[in-house]
């Protein structure tokens, strides 16, 4: 039998919450196992869009958001590498006059948690960024937020991690996790056994499959945000842009190309890793583009994508212990916003890891929210995914199988 290795911590999972783990564990002295069915940051972590955005976050991510904006704004010091990250702003709009209240409500939630918000009508909102057509009815901007590239951060944030002395093991499919006492052994398909004290969680769409694995049953399901970029055009869009309804999400980068988004969300394939764009996707989000940015219009698109990202009904990840394994952490379904919650989710499970308890709360994101019949399902999950599946994911409760 192969002699296994054994490390302080075992992180399933080589995307942005997995390399930030390691990296923050690392630099606490705790050796670390970061094992990756394929490529670091392959999936949703190195496919997304790249906001790192504090406008628009669900109440109960504010602190987890914030704490995490502040590691981004000193990601070039953390880790040597700046990843293209960007001050950018952000520029929420809305597009029908009855969106405009979400817009301040949104602005006033922010306030409360210290994030500043300015609200602009339609005609300051095209005065300030002339770019803009006269479908916005209002904006909101926020200053602080930016970018990055994320087909960047990931490598960057696990080299930074293996310098630090981190074992990082790529192209292993963990086959069998067996819990000992305490900790666990995790055997994989290129041969390597792994025993730790702690196992962390960070399988992204395939994290329910170890959850459930330990009696932590879960409504996730994998959907797919459909992504293009341009030809590159002379750069007159500096900040960051999502119409509030999401038919539209666009940004410039410094080369001049604009990388655009919008739902609906699509189907995936997690099995044959596969998440394809119809192409009639492309032509209703570039039709919606040239609508809000007329002087995008004639842009053409040279190349599209999209990723395998992991959804929960109620629109909010899985982070923090597990409720029935001890040594067991969980950080998944992260719902299509994790990338700028990365560094801060990777902190706060340090500090599980080793400390017993995070800085701040991460309560709202319990997987024990699932332990009861049902749970709800948010308004998103019919306006911001293809009606497939939406309707697989149920009305306003979804029942969850506990057998």
């Amino acid at each position: 039998m192969t002699k296994p290795n054994r490390s302080d911590v075992a992180i399933i999972g080589g995307g942005l919450m997995g390399a930030w783990t390691a990296f923050f564990l690392r630099r606490n002295d705790r050796s670390v196992a970061l094992i990756e069915k394929g490529s670091v940051g392959e999936q949703s972590s190195g496919v997304n869009f790249g906001n790192i955005r504090l406008q628009g976050r669900h109440p109960s991510q504010f602190p987890l958001s914030l704490r995490s904006q502040a590691l981004w704004e000193d990601i070039e010091a953390l880790i040597g590498e700046r990843c293209e990250f960007a001050p950018t702003g952000h520029l929420y709009l809305a597009l029908a006059s009855e969106q405009v209240d979400k817009l301040v409500q949104g602005a006033h939630q922010a306030a409360v948690h210290g994030v500043e918000i300015e609200v602009l009508d339609g005609q300051a909102a095209r005065a300030r960024w002339p770019w803009l057509g006269s479908l916005v009815h209002g904006a909101s901007f926020s200053a602080r937020d930016a970018t990055a590239n994320p087909r960047l951060v990931t490598p960057a944030v696990v080299r930074a991690a293996k310098l630090l002395g981190a074992h990082v093991l790529e192209h292993a499919r963990a086959t069998k996790i067996e819990q000992l006492a305490p900790g666990f052994r995790i055997s994989t398909d290129r041969g390597p056994i792994i025993e730790c004290d702690t196992l962390v969680n960070c399988a992204g769409a395939w994290g329910a499959e170890i959850a459930a694995q330990f009696g932590e049953p879960v409504p996730l399901f994998a959907a797919g945000p459909p992504q293009f970029v341009t030809e590159p055009i002379p750069c007159i869009i500096s900040p960051s842009v999502q119409s509030v309804d999401g038919t539209v999400i666009f940004r410039q980068v410094a080369r001049g190309n604009v990388i655009v988004a919008g739902f609906p969300r699509g189907p995936t394939d997690p099995i044959a890793n596969r998440a394809p764009v119809p192409p009639a996707k492309i032509i209703a989000t570039m039709n919606r583009l040239a609508e809000v940015a007329p002087v995008l219009a004639s842009a053409h698109v040279i190349r599209v994508w999209s990723g395998i990202e992991g959804y929960l009904p109620d629109m909010l990840p899985v982070i923090g212990r597990s409720g029935t394994t001890p040594g067991l952490l969980h950080a998944f379904g992260f719902c299509g916003h994790g990338f700028q919650l990365g560094p801060g989710v990777g902190l706060c499970l340090t500090e599980l890891a080793i400390e017993g308890a995070s800085r701040i709360s991460l309560d709202a994101f319990s997987i024990t929210r699932f332990s009861g019949s049902a749970t709800t399902v948010d308004e998103k999950i019919s306006k911001e995914f293809d009606a497939a599946i939406a309707a697989r994911t149920g009305g306003s409760r979804i029942a969850v199988d506990r057998e």
